[in-house]
Parts: structure tokens; sequence; C-alpha cells
């Protein structure tokens, strides 16, 4: 079992902390880059659980055929819900509490705006699923918040997705808040295209208005290119965003 570094400051940092039947996975590409020199800095922390600890049989099993028949196996909801009871979830100084997640593909999409709603809490807890799935059963009685990422072999690789978008957005992780604004998602449209020098490449060359120097045409490309490729690349937000600049 993985617990966080020991905090120096009287505030808890934004926690993650993860229930999977693999915690070596962790902090896998969270200890890396930015996210990493945070998580070393102390302006978050990271614990890694491994459900199996909550097995009390000799095997350490925490599976069992699905009721009703059908191929594969199912988390039982003994030792899953052990592994949940066994995080801490009393509210911070804040009177925050952190939300239970469970990584499924038949969750709901996680959209920025929920990203930025959990970077600003006290942190999250998450459960990786594995085989089939998680008994329903634990899903309601603990209240567990379902979230969409792909379909894959367990939560663990969409885990460390979610923790590093919410973990970036923190205060001091990121140098440029500027750059925040401007990224794909924050204003409900794509991200423009980016270039840099030199200022011909194999033919191709950067767009004469980014070398004008006239700020303000710079930022009116920059918005048409965004609008452009949100309506080409994604129908579904171009929608959305017409419907609340509508409202507004």
């Amino acid at each position: 079992m993985t617990k966080p570094s020991p905090i120096k400051s009287a505030k808890t940092p934004w926690t993650a902390s993860v229930l999977t039947l693999f915690p070596d996975a962790f902090p896998g590409v969270l200890g890396t880059s930015v996210i990493g020199s945070a998580l070393k800095d102390e302006k978050w922390a990271l614990e890694a659980i491994d459900i199996r600890d909550f097995s009390y049989n000799k095997h350490r099993s925490v599976d069992a055929s699905p009721a009703g028949g059908g191929p594969g196996m199912v988390l039982t909801p003994e030792v899953s819900a052990r592994a949940i009871d066994s995080v801490a979830r009393d509210p911070d100084s804040n009177g925050q509490t952190r939300p239970l997640i469970y990584l499924t593909p038949r969750g709901r999409p996680l959209t920025q705006k929920r990203v930025r709603e959990l970077a600003s809490g006290a942190g999250v807890i998450v459960f990786c699923g594995r085989f089939e799935g998680l008994d329903q059963r634990v899903i309601e009685a603990r209240s567990m918040e379902e979230v969409c990422d792909f379909i894959l072999a367990g939560g663990e690789v969409a885990a460390q997705a979610m923790i590093e978008a919410c973990v970036r957005l923190l205060p001091g992780v990121l140098g440029g808040a500027t750059s925040l604004v401007e990224e794909s998602f924050e204003d409900g449209l794509l991200e423009y295209p980016l270039y840099a020098k030199p200022r011909e490449w194999e033919g191709r060359k950067i767009p004469e208005v980014l070398l004008s120097g006239d700020h303000k045409k710079i930022a009116m490309w920059r918005r048409a290119e965004m609008e452009k490729i949100t309506k080409e690349r994604r129908p579904d937000m171009w929608e959305t965003y017409i419907a609340d600049t509508k409202e507004k």
C-alpha cells in the first residue's frame, strides 16, 4: 500500500486516493514531469490502496461469478465495500468531502467543467474496476459517481488521466494561468492551431497574421480557428457552444 508523503504544512493538500488491484501501477505517469514535481513538492498527495488487502480468505480473492450467469467475473460487494470504507471521507477544514468515483464505460463523460469542480475540492477517491465490473449494490450503497472512460482492461490508466487533469489545475502546478484559459474545452471550444519557429518548414509557412504583431487580429484569427475546428470535429460541442452563446 502506497501512502501519501508526510505533510509538512498544516493544510492538507488536494489528495487522490486510488482503490486498485494493482497499487504498483501508481504513481506511474503521475510521478513524471510537472505533475510529479508537484507531488514531490507536496502540492498534492497520492495514495494507492490494494483492494486485495480487504479480502479475508487465504487466496485473497476479490471476485465471483455474475448472478444470472454470463462471461467473466464481478468484484464482490464485501471486499469492495471494505476497501472503500477504509478511506477517510470526513470533511476537511473547509467542510468539503471528497467524491467517490467509479470509472466505468457506462458512466457520464468526464467534462472539463467537472474536472474544474474536482480540482477545486479536497481531492478524489477513485475506484478502479476490473473484470466485468463492480457489484451494483456497492455503487448504490456508497453513492458512487460513475464516470465514463475508454473500454479498457481496468481503470488504472483512466484514473491516472483523470487525476492529472485535476492536478494540473491546482495553484502553482503549471506556470501560466493564461495558458489554461486558452486550452481546448475551457471555453467550450477546441484549441486553435499552434506554430513555432522556423518561419517556413518543408514548404509550409506560419500564417502571416501570427507574424503581424497585431494582437487584435491574432486574437480574432485564433477565435475563428477555434470555432471552425470545433464545428468540424466536435459537432456536439459546437451545438452546446452555440446554445450557451445565445443564452448569454
